[in-house]
């Protein structure tokens, strides 16, 4: 069903707002995916905060123009839908994760920081931990030396308390 020029409008405007709130864009082509697939991947997107949506390319680079987005403006050709998300990896892995285990979603491209990535950019984006992950490794590694530390202060009271007694 087409729309009208009102309707285009809100469409474009609506995925702009998103845009502009998004720090990534993942595509994919979905050819062959049957309905409750794409419902199982609409799913887990939202879940985690990823905007994803089927639209036309020819409103995604109206709506992408002039945005950090643009660059990927070449890979938007066929049947895509289109993943935005506000953290980094989100988006990237989403789709990455749902196309190892299904064949009929393919993964085209994106972009990140105002760089278009291919299929495989988009895949090694997806394969770093998330922002909760790194802030765990990080908090890990500043406990370590202070943990260690403890170890051997609490390693000399007791050799001191076993020489006095």
């Amino acid at each position: 069903m087409s729309l009208n020029r009102n309707e285009k409008a809100a469409v474009i405007e609506g995925v702009a707002a998103q845009v502009a709130r998004s720090q990534t864009l993942a595509l994919a082509e979905y050819r062959g995916l049957t309905v409750e697939s794409l419902n199982k991947l609409r799913v887990d997107a939202r879940a985690k905060g990823v905007y994803l949506h089927v639209l036309k390319n020819t409103l995604a680079r109206r709506a992408v123009a002039g945005t950090p987005f643009e660059v990927a403006q070449g890979a938007m050709v066929g049947p895509l839908i289109y993943g935005f998300s506000s953290d980094p990896v989100a988006a990237a892995k989403v789709i990455s994760d749902f196309a190892k285990g299904n064949d009929k979603l393919v993964v085209k491209g994106g972009a990140y920081a105002g760089k278009a990535l291919d299929a495989n950019g988009v895949k090694a984006l997806a394969s770093i931990p998330s922002r909760e992950v790194l802030i765990a490794q990080v908090a890990g590694l500043l406990k370590s030396p202070i943990q260690r530390m403890a170890g051997v202060l609490a390693a000399v009271a007791e050799k001191k308390q076993a020489v006095a007694a």
